[in-house]
């Protein structure tokens, strides 16, 4: 993944500003799922700060993203627990836990030994090892359908779907840590989108798609926020005594409707708008069918079916307790940093042709 500019055209806050005030990190920072779309953004991020990180994944061959920022790699697997102790190895003063199967197709039989049973383990580990801080990285699809009023932390949390249970059902592991002593902070983005984003329901904002027609009236409300705001968000928070034990929405202070969302992001891809108003059962039907055809081609559709259900109703997520802490968004506004992704999305093709 190409490294990210900052917007242009307005300065954003910078670095030391969203750091916070309290605890400082001199040793290993592990970061888990670094590998994946916001992993990498994170690692990038942290590398900015002059942060020594250690990244983990899935054993691979082709470590060169982080071979290129200087960043030491060790391949484990969450399912796999005898490859998980030596992440620990040297002594690790922080740790973000991003390390998650994130999409709206996966059985939950499939998710769970990723997004629970994974977590179980890594959090025993990062307990016995004397971890300073612990920062979760979950999803506000723990509070299922949307209710009629803004969620806050404190909303009861009852998923909707597969993936939503399985990071809440992860999420409750952390608590029960936090119990224990673990000093953790959870941390609930909400729909994320920026660049290299394949995974979830952002990623109809993140590159072309085949989405060409609007669900509903198109007037339905959405929280979204951009992968960079995600890093540095968590990031910020990693040093706040006063987080520990609490969790934190993360979400931009824009919500546009899912009209001009689409509309936006088609024109920022060099896209024709879609006109077409689809009925949201027929958006459904659609969905369900692309994805069974996509199962069988082993592939994500550009438009799954559980996350259809986040499209055809509004979905207001509040931000004020990550805002009361500090943190200023680089990316607060939805429209604004589409132009800035559609400037980023050109260079890059041309970059690559």
């Amino acid at each position: 993944m190409p490294s990210v500019p900052r917007a242009t055209g307005r300065s954003g806050p910078t670095a030391d500003e969203n750091r916070g005030q309290a605890v400082d990190f001199g040793g290993i920072t592990l970061v888990t799922g670094a590998a994946g779309f916001m992993g990498r953004h994170l690692v990038e991020h942290l590398v900015s700060l002059g942060v020594r990180v250690r990244a983990t994944a899935r054993p691979r061959k082709d470590t060169s993203f982080f071979d290129s920022l200087g960043v030491e790699y060790v391949g484990a697997d969450l399912t796999q627990p005898e490859t998980l102790p030596p992440l620990f190895e040297g002594g690790v003063d922080r740790f973000f836990h991003l390390g998650a199967i994130c999409n709206f197709s996966t059985p939950y039989r499939k998710l769970y030994p990723t997004n629970v049973l994974g977590v179980e383990r890594i959090t025993k580990l990062a307990l016995d090892a004397g971890v300073k801080r612990y920062i979760h990285v979950g999803s506000t699809s723990v509070y299922g359908p949307y209710r009629g009023t803004p969620f806050t932390e404190d909303s009861p949390r009852n998923p909707q779907d597969n993936y939503g249970r399985s990071k809440r059902d992860g999420e409750n592991v952390v608590w029960r840590r936090i119990e224990e002593g673990l000093p953790a902070i959870i941390t609930r983005p909400c729909t994320v989108y920026g660049p290299g984003c394949t995974d979830g329901a952002g990623k109809a904002f993140s590159r072309p798609t085949s989405i060409t027609a609007i669900p509903g009236s198109g007037r339905q409300i959405l929280s979204n926020v951009r992968a960079e705001d995600v890093a540095a968000a968590v990031e910020h928070l990693s040093h706040l005594d006063d987080a520990v034990g609490k969790a934190f929405n993360i979400v931009d202070d824009s919500h546009p409707t899912v009209g001009q969302a689409l509309t936006v992001a088609a024109r920022t891809f060099g896209a024709k708008p879609p006109t077409l108003h689809l009925p949201v059962a027929a958006v459904k039907l659609s969905a369900r069918v692309v994805g069974i055809t996509s199962r069988m081609r082993g592939r994500i559709p550009d438009l799954e079916y559980d996350a259809v259900r986040y499209l055809c109703g509004d979905y207001v997520v509040d931000n004020s307790r990550l805002k009361n802490t500090g943190y200023k968004f680089v990316y607060p506004d939805f429209e604004e940093s589409m132009k800035q992704l559609g400037e980023w999305y050109r260079k890059s093709q041309v970059a690559t042709s």
